[in-house]
């Protein structure tokens, strides 16, 4: 007994049947096929993020996708990845907007093709800040940033302190890859600073009077009392002018720094016992308290000619300059005046807000 006979099919419907069943086994393969390069094949209608923290095979891709909300066949993702030997998926971070064809897609991902992050590193920061700001960025924890700077034999390699090498952290948006190491995260900027500080600014720095370690120290405490980018040679020149007559630098963000926290400082404050506290201390801090900008770097590196010698803040948030120590003391009078007039009108302000809210409790 036939196949034939057993369906009673006549030789002709058989042969019609057996053809439909290749041509659809046929168009079928074909579409699949013809899918594996075609561009749609997957598409994403936004840009999206995929994070591989370890190898992961098809199910975790397949649990991402369906977690980020994309639209694709199962079983076809499933048939091309074993037709194309796609199974295995690295480590990274891929970026995928509008569409691809299979191959495209699943290659990306098990060759390791990552898309680069921007890792935007701010002045005037601090460790803390700069350790919150990478391990959001980057795949690695807060923590293993720390180590690096605390790793003394990398210090030691480095020849620099814990603050110089922070000093070097170069205000910029890097390109790096999200799985950067923290050890290469700080060589890449380290390697930036280089190559940002070229043998003009080190001559500069000769010519100064300062080596360029001092220069970057004196950087750092313009970036930190600096708001406005015109007054940073000023500043520099005020502090350069107090260092040339063997004056002590009274710089408030010294302060600050030693304290750990950046706030108004209190009479008491300034008597804070630390190698940083140039209250205290004669010449430059032993090294930067943050991490200045490149303009801030040659701002210092420029100084303005001036014979300024003090400053004080005003109220738009910059500085106001004499030449005096008693032009100096009218000038504080006047912040002083200001400052005392602003703390009535905040604590008139929450007064009236307290008996608002009472008023309508009632």
């Amino acid at each position: 007994m036939n196949l034939q006979h057993l369906i009673r099919l006549n030789r002709s419907e058989f042969l019609t049947a057996l053809f439909i069943f290749l041509f659809i086994v046929i168009t079928v393969s074909g579409s699949r096929l013809l899918r594996l390069n075609s561009g749609n094949s997957i598409f994403f209608e936004e840009e999206t993020t995929i994070e591989f923290n370890s190898l992961k095979g098809l199910d975790s891709l397949q649990f991402t996708l369906n977690e980020k909300g994309i639209d694709f066949d199962e079983s076809e993702l499933e048939w091309a990845a074993s037709l194309l030997g796609w199974k295995r998926f690295q480590r990274g971070l891929y970026k995928f907007e509008d569409g691809y064809s299979y191959e495209d897609f699943l290659s990306k991902i098990a060759k390791g093709i990552q898309d680069p992050v921007s890792v935007v590193i701010l002045p005037g920061i601090t460790i803390e800040r700069l350790a919150e700001i990478t391990s959001e960025q980057l795949h690695f924890e807060k923590e293993d940033l720390y180590e690096v700077f605390n790793d003394s034999t990398y210090l030691l390699e480095k020849g620099l302190s814990q603050e110089q090498l922070f000093g070097r952290m170069l205000p910029n948006t890097y390109s790096m890859y999200w799985t950067t190491e923290p050890r290469d995260f700080t060589d890449k900027l380290l390697g930036e600073f280089d190559n940002a500080i070229t043998e003009e600014h080190r001559s500069r720095a000769q010519q100064v009077g300062y080596s360029m370690d001092e220069i970057l120290t004196l950087a750092s405490i313009v970036e930190w009392e600096a708001k406005f980018e015109d007054e940073k040679a000023r500043i520099s020149g005020l502090y350069l002018n107090r260092l040339e007559r063997g004056m002590r630098l009274q710089a408030d963000p010294t302060v600050n720094f030693a304290l750990g926290e950046r706030r108004r400082l209190l009479f008491e404050d300034y008597q804070f016992d630390h190698p940083f506290n140039t209250y205290l201390i004669s010449g430059l801090p032993p090294a930067p308290i943050t991490n200045p900008s490149l303009n801030t770097i040659e701002a210092t590196l420029y100084p303005e000619d001036h014979n300024y010698l003090y400053m004080v803040a005003n109220p738009e948030g910059g500085h106001v300059f004499t030449k005096t120590f008693h032009e100096h003391q009218i000038e504080s009078e006047k912040w002083r005046i200001w400052l005392r007039e602003q703390y009535r009108i905040k604590r008139q302000r929450e007064a009236e807000e307290s008996q608002t809210s009472e008023n309508e409790a009632q």
